[in-house]
């Protein structure tokens, strides 16, 4: 798996401090552009997303190149729909090798993995024979497993990253979208920590789990929650 950041809007963290300015100011967002500091951005924009108020940071993008993942993963990505995607095609690229994903409790089990590999051998050579004979790598890709490796461009603006990070980066979320989450978020971290700053899994920035009873661990429910409030104040 390699996660690489592409392109990112240039002083994303100025530009989403001068859209809080500009709601609730006379100037227009080019004078503000040019008359704010960076500093006087941080600040405000730090007070603006502590309301909840996150349309403002819609206006910085970033966009990733995530590549050796597998169908499996990319299926689970796609389907956060305020992004923009460019994957690999199994219809246009004809493979000459099946690179495939090994999901760790396979790879850790030696019976499993034997099976595992098997399979993924025998789909290789199913499509090889089937290229041998005259099929299209359209019809062909039928034969293909969900865990083969694709690479996949993402794009999506910093509140919708946000949310992409609440869920993936939760432990309930699957190993790999979880570990492309990750990878993701290192990334986007270096470009603009304060917008980044409380992001992660949805208990970091709420303080409780959730997923309720479902949850890892590290939080309490909101049950739970509500319970030892509601315990405190009858000691009280």
């Amino acid at each position: 798996m390699k996660v690489t950041l592409l392109k990112h809007t240039a002083d994303a963290e100025k530009l989403a401090g001068v859209a809080a300015f500009t709601s609730c100011s006379p100037e227009g967002s080019t004078e503000l552009m040019e008359t704010k500091t960076k500093e006087q951005c941080d600040k405000f924009l730090k007070r603006v997303l502590n309301y909840g108020h996150h349309s403002v940071i819609e206006h910085a993008s970033f966009t990733f190149s995530v590549e050796d993942i597998s169908r499996a993963c990319t299926h689970q990505i796609v389907r956060h729909r305020i992004a923009s995607y460019t994957q690999q095609s199994q219809r246009y690229v004809k493979f000459k090798e099946l690179g495939f994903v090994i999901p760790p409790t396979i790879k850790n089990n030696e019976e499993a993995s034997k099976i595992y590999l098997e399979s993924m051998e025998q789909a290789s050579k199913a499509y090889e024979k089937l290229i041998e004979s005259g099929i299209k790598p359209e019809d062909a890709r039928y034969v293909y497993p969900n865990a083969s490796h694709t690479n996949i461009m993402i794009t999506m603006n910093a509140r919708a990253l946000l949310h992409f990070f609440s869920l993936r980066c939760c432990t309930r979320a699957q190993w790999e979208v979880r570990q492309v989450a990750e990878l993701m978020l290192i990334e986007a971290k270096k470009i603009a920590p304060q917008l980044f700053e409380k992001a992660g899994a949805s208990c970091v920035h709420l303080e409780y789990c959730p997923e309720g009873s479902l949850g890892c661990g590290r939080y309490p429910s909101l049950k739970q929650l509500k319970e030892g409030a509601i315990k405190d104040a009858n000691r009280n």
